[in-house]
């Protein structure tokens, strides 16, 4: 478990986070990926905290508004660093999410949502540190049966 966060705000790097959602699917395990038509991009959910929000708070939040799923927080991920697009120091951590209820809804933020097996998942991500992400997820799941 990851120390508690401190609240957004604090800090001038950029503070986002989201979540990886998986379910069993017929295939194995399936994760959720959004398509973002402002970027043409495959990733996870994710967006940046609000003013006094909790990393944990806002990776639910997110998930929620990108993907319409109200999600069951799991265990943390880790953390991916890196420049954004406005060359700002960027962090977003990361949970595995389950899903609990809810349907997508496209908006123009995200247009498309589709779950996929982990393997076709790896292909469709745009970016490496997302693949990279993914991989960890598939170790545990190849790990254990209880995700």
């Amino acid at each position: 478990m990851p120390p508690p966060t401190p609240r957004a705000g604090s800090t001038s790097r950029v503070r986002a986070a989201g979540g990886v959602i998986h379910r069993p699917g017929p295939q194995g395990l399936e994760v959720a990926l959004v398509h973002r038509p402002r970027y043409d991009d495959w990733t996870f959910p994710k967006g940046k905290l609000t003013e006094g929000e909790t990393d944990e708070e806002g990776a639910l939040r997110e998930v929620l508004e990108e993907t319409g799923l109200r999600c069951r927080l799991g265990p943390f991920l880790g953390s991916r660093r890196y420049r954004d697009r406005h060359g700002r120091d960027k962090i977003v951590r990361y949970w595995r999410m389950t899903p609990e209820d809810g349907t997508f809804q496209a908006s123009d933020e995200v247009d498309q949502l589709e779950w996929l097996p982990i393997s076709q998942a790896l292909k469709r991500l745009t970016y490496p540190r997302d693949r990279g992400l993914l991989r960890s997820v598939e170790r545990e799941a190849d790990q254990s049966t209880n995700l």
